[in-house]
């Protein structure tokens, strides 16, 4: 039987407006009234704190302007900011085998892909989060997730064309320190914009996740757009 999935890019979303539409497309999906649903979109700079937290993680300057909020998604501190690719799928993992290893493994299956065609071989490195390139280890992308009911929020973030200093110069990133944090622009030594990576994301969504039929929805996401693509 077909499976498809409908993909929404929001552009640049204050993060607490994201995160109440994530809860609002959770519940459709967990009801069954919408598709899995992926959200592409970019944040403010934004730090967010997950469930791992640790005190001291945090040292922010005075003067920076940026936002903190605490969530509801796994691991530890990360940095959001615009030049950043931000994907929130919202899954029914009842449709995807209702494994959270596997899920996290398929996001990071999905990321590598991604960044396959832009000529960069990502990796994952037993015992840290997120995904990599290595010699020297610099991390590019980040994920962390939430499941209710099997309904998945938050995802994955990831560096296209940003500074990265937040990362190590705010924060302790993902509690990881000493951690190197790149980028697909200083990698490539060019600029690189989101609408390029992120088609790249949407068929590394669809082949990993096997889905037939990804829609590309309007403006007002809530009517799928008569655009659709065969994955």
């Amino acid at each position: 039987m077909a499976r498809g999935a409908n993909v929404v890019n929001l552009g640049l979303v204050p993060y607490r407006e994201a995160w109440e539409l994530q809860r609002s497309l959770a519940s459709d999906v967990a009801e069954g009234s919408r598709k899995d649903t992926i959200v592409f979109l970019e944040h403010p700079p934004t730090v967010t704190l997950g469930r791992r937290t640790g005190e001291g993680e945090l040292h922010i300057p005075e003067n920076a302007e940026v936002e903190v909020i605490e969530t509801d998604r796994g691991g530890k501190s990360t940095f959001h900011g615009p030049g950043q690719l931000v994907c929130y799928p919202i899954f029914d993992l009842t449709r995807h085998g209702q494994d959270v290893k596997r899920y996290c493994r398929d996001l990071e299956e999905a990321l590598i892909r991604t960044l396959a065609p832009l000529g960069l071989e990502a990796t994952r490195i037993e015992g840290l989060t997120g995904i990599w390139l290595t010699d020297p280890p610099r991390k590019i992308a980040s994920i962390g997730i939430h499941i209710s009911k099997w309904v998945t929020t938050h995802g994955y973030a990831l560096n296209v064309d940003l500074d990265p200093a937040p990362f190590t110069q705010w924060i302790t990133a993902c509690g990881i320190e000493d951690a190197l944090f790149t980028t697909v622009a200083r990698e490539l030594g060019r600029p690189v914009s989101l609408d390029e990576v992120r088609l790249h994301a949407t068929m590394a969504l669809a082949e990993v996740f096997g889905f037939d039929e990804v829609a590309e929805s309007s403006a007002d996401f809530r009517e799928p757009a008569s655009f659709s693509a065969t994955v």
